[in-house]
C-alpha cells in the first residue's frame, strides 16, 4: 500500500512539472538536418515559421560540419574567429536561454555564404497584463484572484493530495 502512495505522489509531481515546464526541442533542417540548403533563405524561412520561447532548444544533426553561434556582425560576414558557441560532434543541441536574436552559422568554409546560416528570434516571456490601481481598488478580490497563477493552484492541489493520501 505504501508503494502505491509513493507512485501516486510521483505521478502527480511529474504531471505538475509537465504543466509548468513546456519547452520544445526544434529539429533544424528536419530529416535532412544541418546541411548546405537548396535555397539561401531556407533556414531563415523555417525559423520565421516557428515561435521560439526562452528555454526551448534547437537540435542540429549533421556530418562533417559544425554549428557556431556568432554575433550579428560575424553572421553578416559568414566568419568568426571566436564564436560564442562552437560544436562539431554531429549532434548539437543548443538551449535558447534568453529572449532576443541568436545567429547560427556553419563553421565549414564556404557553407555559410551558400546559405547554411540562420537567425532565430526568441520571444519575451509572456506576462499577464497588470491591472491599474483604480481597478485594484474597485475589485480588490478579483485582482487578488487574478494574481494567483495556475502553477500555484497546481502546487496547492498536489500538496493537498499528498497530505490526503499519506
Amino acid at each position: 500500500m505504501e508503494t502505491s502512495k509513493v507512485f501516486v505522489l510521483l505521478f502527480l509531481l511529474s504531471t505538475f512539472h509537465f504543466l509548468v515546464a513546456t519547452c520544445i526541442q526544434f529539429e533544424v533542417g528536419g530529416k535532412s538536418g544541418w546541411e548546405v540548403p537548396k535555397s539561401k533563405d531556407d533556414y531563415n524561412q523555417w525559423a520565421s515559421t516557428n515561435r521560439f520561447k526562452v528555454n526551448d532548444t534547437v537540435h542540429f544533426s549533421y556530418k562533417e560540419d559544425s554549428v557556431m553561434v556568432v554575433t550579428e556582425d560575424e553572421y553578416d560576414k559568414c566568419h568568426s574567429a571566436r564564436p560564442i558557441f562552437f560544436n562539431n560532434n554531429g549532434n548539437t543541441e543548443y538551449k535558447l536561454a534568453r529572449p532576443g536574436l541568436f545567429y547560427f552559422i556553419s563553421g565549414v568554409k564556404g557553407h555559410c555564404p551558400r546559405g547554411q546560416k540562420m537567425i532565430i528570434k526568441v520571444l519575451e516571456p509572456a506576462s499577464p497584463p497588470q491591472p491599474s490601481i483604480d481597478s485594484q481598488k474597485k475589485n480588490g478580490a478579483a485582482a487578488m484572484a487574478a494574481a494567483v497563477s495556475s502553477a500555484t493552484v497546481m502546487l496547492c492541489i498536489v500538496s493537498f493530495l499528498a497530505v490526503f493520501l499519506f
